[in-house]
């Protein structure tokens, strides 16, 4: 009985949360959104009132867990984790984030004790529910990164294009900005705006490299900043540059060909042990139980997944060859 309520209090609070983010998570999220943008193009914060203390020092976006926040901010896991937020494309906090891995580990805990009775598979299912958000988040920074950088050979070619027709450096990148999608866009207008309400250049230009850590982003911003110093033709500069970066990506996909029999040996080999216990599991159940009832079973299986994760990424570190 006690079950049957869990589920039915889970459930129903599920189907209630899911009803009221459709109904005010988007106008939250656009809040959220506007707020950021004031944050990314703020340098100071507003003349403080009589009686408060004056601070240069930005304050945080607003949070729905301010306190897990300020604890986070004082550990080194709590600018880490903004910053994978933010190379994310994301909105939330640390502590938003922090809030959501401990309620997924949670949840997934008690719901695979309800159904399946192994002593280690709550342990395992809290495992997962924690590893899974941060989990997307790098695999959509690897995706965003991804974009940007084939984007950016266009926005490079854009660049030169309107310095060749008379138009200041600065001018160039709001019409970056404002031309190139997402990625791209968004990024080169945050430094647009950084620079237009005052910070400098240089310093713009080196906060780019710190929300984009990509080798092509570091090489564009060496090549401004010298030619400020020294002079030259910025726009010839951008081209060769937007040159070099299309021909790295067609080598690039010529070794993704040459290693494509690697990378599908190293799939096969990860997931025909998984799918033959599966189908083990079905023709003759009793026979695999044992690898989960029997201690010395499990102690097999916990090493076999040891092994099997090590072959895959030794697979992959010796096809992975860096342009």
């Amino acid at each position: 009985m006690l079950a049957a309520i869990l589920v039915f209090v889970l459930a129903a609070g599920s189907i209630v949360g899911a009803y009221a983010a459709y109904l005010y998570l988007p106008a939250e999220l656009e809040r959220r959104r506007f707020e950021r943008r004031l944050k990314d193009v703020s340098l100071t914060q507003p003349p403080p009132s009589a009686g408060d203390e004056a601070s240069l020092v930005m304050r945080p976006a607003e949070s729905p867990l301010p306190v897990l926040d300020k604890i986070l901010a004082g550990t080194s896991a709590g600018p880490s984790l903004a910053k994978l937020i933010e190379q994310a494309g994301y909105q939330i906090t640390p502590g938003a984030l922090v809030g959501i891995i401990v309620g997924l580990a949670i949840v997934s805990g008690l719901l695979t004790r309800l159904f399946f009775h192994q002593v280690f598979a709550p342990a395992v299912a809290a495992a997962i529910g924690v590893a899974a958000p941060i989990v997307f988040l790098m695999n959509r920074r690897t995706a965003r990164l991804r974009t940007f950088e084939e984007q950016f050979p266009e926005a490079l070619d854009l660049l030169s294009r309107a310095l060749k027709a008379g138009h200041a450096f600065q001018t160039a990148l709001g019409m970056v900005a404002d031309e190139m999608k997402p990625p791209v866009g968004p990024e080169f207008r945050k430094t647009f705006d950084q620079q237009n309400y005052g910070l400098p250049l240089r310093d713009a230009l080196h906060q780019m490299t710190e929300n984009v850590p990509i080798l092509d982003v570091r090489f564009f911003v060496t090549a401004v900043l010298i030619q400020k110093e020294t002079g030259g033709n910025l726009s010839e500069i951008l081209e060769n540059l937007a040159r070099v970066i299309r021909e790295r990506f067609k080598i690039r996909r010529q070794i993704r060909i040459h290693t494509a029999h690697g990378r599908f040996t190293g799939f096969v080999l990860l997931a025909l042990p998984a799918g033959l216990a599966i189908l083990l599991s079905i023709i003759n159940p009793e026979h695999m139980d044992l690898l989960f009832k029997e201690r010395l079973g499990q102690m097999m299986l916990m090493i076999a997944i040891v092994m099997q994760v090590i072959g895959f990424f030794w697979i992959r570190k010796v096809i992975k060859i860096e342009v």
